[in-house]
């Protein structure tokens, strides 16, 4: 048995929210007869569940791991025909949606899911799971400029919370930096480098939470394990 609005949600329809307000609005029937109690439970084997009418099935969750590349587009299409990340996973069985986006320059780590859930946990303002870049900018960054990345620096939407960073290595007037945040503003870590005078060539995202891109070639992916999707909503619940 599961709940009636876990079955909706895992059938990709709605999310769980969603699911109940569906269910408090009588919009949905279980054996012809409609429900309006969020618990209920239902019998995924033998029960038939409908949804403004439209019989629905829950279907397998999908969890990938994508080592995007550069030059490709964070979304499911484009209008102008440029890949996206969803032309790299065609082979998955499933169709997946990117959680969050790296920018069309930025490569490295990008979770892919059917799972609309685990995707708002990963990329709501309120959950933390720490996000690691290494990023090329311009000149040599010093001891006093890491130290502001660390504290936080203002930017036009406020101050960004405190950060991880440390220099990698430097050579040619660039310097490797490697930055943890546990926020996710839009473009957050050039508008930082940025802020402090140095510019960002290049972008990775190299982990995500104890996630990294080890045995993932640029433009491949593999699935997650149970464990480690798990481990994930566990962070970002913080339990």
């Amino acid at each position: 048995m599961m709940r009636l609005a876990k079955y909706i949600a895992d059938s990709g329809l709605a999310s769980r929210r969603r699911a109940e307000e569906l269910i408090a609005g009588g919009l949905v029937t279980v054996n012809g007869v409609t429900i309006s109690r969020v618990g209920v439970n239902v019998d995924p084997q033998c029960d038939r569940v409908s949804v403004n009418g439209q019989m629905i099935e829950p279907v397998a969750r999908v969890y990938l791991l994508l080592n995007k590349p550069r030059g490709c587009l964070s979304s499911v299409g484009d209008p102008h025909g440029r890949s996206t990340v969803v032309d790299l996973v065609k082979d998955a069985a499933a169709r997946v949606y990117p959680v969050g986006r790296l920018d069309l320059d930025t490569e490295g780590l990008l979770l892919m899911t059917n799972d609309g859930e685990f995707m708002n946990l990963m990329i709501h303002p309120r959950y933390h799971i720490p996000k690691t870049y290494q990023a090329w900018v311009t000149g040599m960054v010093g001891d006093q400029e890491l130290e502001d990345l660390r504290k936080g620096i203002r930017l036009e939407d406020g101050m960004t919370q405190p950060a991880l960073a440390k220099l990698v290595r430097v050579g040619n007037d660039r310097s490797l930096v490697e930055l943890v945040l546990y926020e996710g503003r839009k473009r957050q870590v050039k508008r930082m480098f940025k802020a402090i005078g140095h510019p960002v060539l290049a972008l990775k995202r190299t982990a995500l939470g104890f996630l990294t891109l080890q045995g993932v070639a640029p433009g491949k992916y593999r699935r997650l394990q149970d464990e480690e999707v798990d481990r994930l909503i566990a962070m970002a619940r913080g339990t």
